[in-house]
């Protein structure tokens, strides 16, 4: 199917059962999430809107069908690390090696750059051996977007009956300087990038 039928716009409340039949999927069959138990709609639908306040939700359609997300959010509470996030990113399992992964994150870093946020970091689910449940994917995948390995917890995260490891990937996007410009909130950037945000791959 062709990559330019795909669509990134950011995400809204309404958006979040078809988000959530994609992350349950991983919560049910995989380890790439130390969650245990799919959220309720409910749930998801306040994860949605607490993010939007201060970080982008960005989801790809396919012929109006969402077939993958992205969002940031804060990598730590405290005023230091303002200028660090964290990254989440999950595709639809069907629609997978299509561009979307690379799309939605090529966006998310845009939009982030515009809010003066200047390290995007990834906490990443990782098997010491490849099984059933995990694959080192996810690492190659940040790997090829200029994500770089900073550090490894090991059997950090317990599913399945079986111990997997954890790493942090960071990739830099702005310049370090004294007397940083602070970092803009989402909901007041979102005023300026409505109308822009919306893209075709």
């Amino acid at each position: 199917m062709n990559r330019k039928n795909i669509k990134i716009r950011i995400a809204t409340i309404s958006d979040a059962s078809e988000i959530l039949e994609i992350y349950a999927y991983y919560v049910m069959n995989t380890a790439i999430t130390f969650e245990y138990d799919v959220p309720t709609e409910a749930e998801f639908k306040k994860r949605i809107s607490n993010t939007l306040e201060k970080y982008p939700y960005l989801v790809a359609e396919m012929e109006g069908k969402i077939v993958g997300y992205a969002y940031a959010g804060p990598f730590k509470a405290r005023a230091a690390y303002q200028w660090n996030v964290e990254t989440s990113i999950y595709v639809h399992k069907d629609y997978k090696h299509m561009g979307i992964g690379k799309g939605l994150y090529e966006e998310l870093e845009k939009i982030l750059k515009a809010q003066n946020v200047l390290n995007m970091n990834a906490c990443i689910a990782f098997p010491v051996q490849e099984d059933a449940y995990l694959t080192k994917d996810s690492v190659y995948f940040h790997e090829r977007l200029g994500y770089s390995l900073v550090g490894e917890f090991h059997q950090s995260g317990y599913k399945f009956g079986r111990w997997y490891n954890m790493v942090w990937m960071e990739k830099s996007i702005g310049e370090h300087i004294e007397n940083q410009p602070a970092v803009i909130l989402f909901q007041h950037l979102h005023l300026n990038m409505q109308s822009s945000i919306s893209v075709q791959l």
